[in-house]
């Protein structure tokens, strides 16, 4: 049965079967966008836009302390493909059962931290008073229940290394159709307002983390989890965090200048934050598109440099990144000339929110391809067992770029607008790719000379 899910990395035309892994890649992302979308759509049709301002005004906080975390499934996707590629299949079955137990640890602390924390947090960020309240109640529902969200990733994490991406596709679907259902029966029928939806999002997450990790029980290979061999084994969970951990510092870095950004949206006031919140979702679409490209190349690069096969990861590099170039065209510019009708979805009740988001989808959408070769660029080095340098080069090249711009060209009060805040995100897009690409080169030739 899991060889049947499983596509091979290792040989076979490289275009055909990158498209056909990366696609369940992009519609699983898609369908776990929707647990916000839906959260979103309900709130704005049932609630208003004050309360679409307040989700809207979680997502930068939450990201910043749940992508520290999910930077540790990479590290796990990463150790359990390197040692598919190489035929280690003991050392595939301490990685699985290493991951599960480190998903629960980070779960946990998300929750302490979450919980405690998260109105101090709103307040830091300048989030209103009119949004403050039902921003803190969906944080806690939502950090509540994190722990399902982080065994769901670790454990989808291990499927795709193992070339499984359908599964995953098939447990969020199921979870999906569930979470939109509860959703409107908490809001219309319970009047829970932003506390029903987000409760709706956690019982979703549950589903969806069961049905993954009973498929890893099932499976007939070293991928399989067997409860009773859960540990943490040292050489594993040393690789897990290696590679790990710079990903989650350099996620939770990028979220930090998002967090900045959020504060700066603040700035604009509330029928401001309603538009951005809207947009920035549907720009989440076009993301989860560019960032499925960087999930194949981690994985097709690293059973590859596992398997030893240095002139196939060469060609997996240039296909990803062609191949993610033209869907962030064709993503970018659909969502932003569909971007009035997709927004009036969200926002019911302010045309002028509708207005300010076009505006955020005018300024990233449509130049996102930019984002997704960047983003390839990161999964190829990741994928070869270096996650310091990219983490270096995203700290600096995103993180320092887009802060730098807030407080010297933003604060000119003549440069003090939205359209100048968004411009921040294409510049350092392009100027990290550039040094991606030129680390991946040097990364590539050290590996190839230590095998010949």
């Amino acid at each position: 049965m899991a060889r049947k899910l499983n596509r091979s990395m290792l040989d076979g035309p490289l275009f055909a079967n990158i498209i056909l892994y990366t696609i369940p890649i992009i519609l699983t992302s898609l369908l776990q966008l929707l647990f916000n979308a839906a959260d979103l759509v309900v709130v704005g049709r049932f609630c208003g836009s004050i309360s679409v301002a307040a989700v809207g005004a979680t997502s930068s906080i939450t990201n910043l302390l749940v992508n520290f975390f999910i930077g540790l499934s990479v590290g796990t996707g990463v150790t359990v493909a390197q040692s598919i590629g190489a035929e280690n299949h003991d050392g595939v079955h301490r990685a699985v059962h290493t991951a599960l137990p480190t998903a629960l640890v980070c779960g946990i602390l998300l929750t302490v931290v979450g919980v405690i924390f998260c109105e101090t947090f709103l307040k830091l960020m300048g989030t209103p008073e009119n949004v403050l309240k039902l921003s803190s109640v969906y944080m806690k529902i939502y950090f509540g229940g994190i722990t399902f969200a982080m065994i769901y990733n670790f454990s989808a994490s291990i499927l795709r290394a193992a070339g499984d991406t359908k599964s995953p596709l098939i447990f969020l679907s199921i979870a999906g159709v569930i979470n939109v259902v509860l959703n409107v029966v908490f809001v219309t029928f319970f009047d829970m307002n932003v506390a029903g939806v987000a409760l709706a999002t956690t019982i979703s997450q549950a589903i969806s983390a069961i049905l993954v990790v009973i498929t890893l029980m099932r499976r007939d290979d070293s991928c399989r989890f067997i409860p009773k061999k859960l540990r943490f084994y040292k050489a594993e969970l040393s690789k897990i965090v290696r590679i790990g951990l710079p990903a989650g510092i350099q996620s939770s870095l990028f979220s930090i200048s998002n967090v900045l950004i959020q504060s700066s949206i603040n700035s604009f006031g509330d029928v401001f934050m309603s538009g951005s919140a809207a947009a920035a979702n549907i720009e989440g679409f076009v993301y989860v598109i560019m960032n499925a490209f960087h999930q194949t190349a981690l994985n097709f690069i690293g059973q590859n440099l596992g398997a030893k096969q240095f002139g196939r990861i060469k060609k997996i590099l240039a296909v990803c990144l062609v191949s993610v170039f033209v869907a962030g065209i064709i993503a970018g510019f659909s969502a932003y000339f569909f971007g009035e009708k997709l927004l009036s979805i969200y926002i019911t009740d302010s045309y002028d929110a509708i207005r300010y988001g076009m505006i955020r989808l005018a300024y990233l959408c449509l130049p996102y391809c930019i984002c997704g070769i960047m983003d390839v660029s990161t999964g190829a080095l990741r994928g070869m067992g270096s996650s310091v340098p990219p983490m270096v080069i995203s700290i600096l090249g995103v993180c320092g770029i887009r802060i730098g711009w807030i407080y010297t060209i933003f604060s000119i009060p003549r440069f003090h607008t939205p359209q100048c805040l968004f411009l921040s995100y294409t510049f350092s897009w392009t100027i990290t790719f550039i040094i991606q690409l030129i680390a991946f080169c040097i990364v590539y030739k050290h590996k190839a000379q230590q095998h010949l």
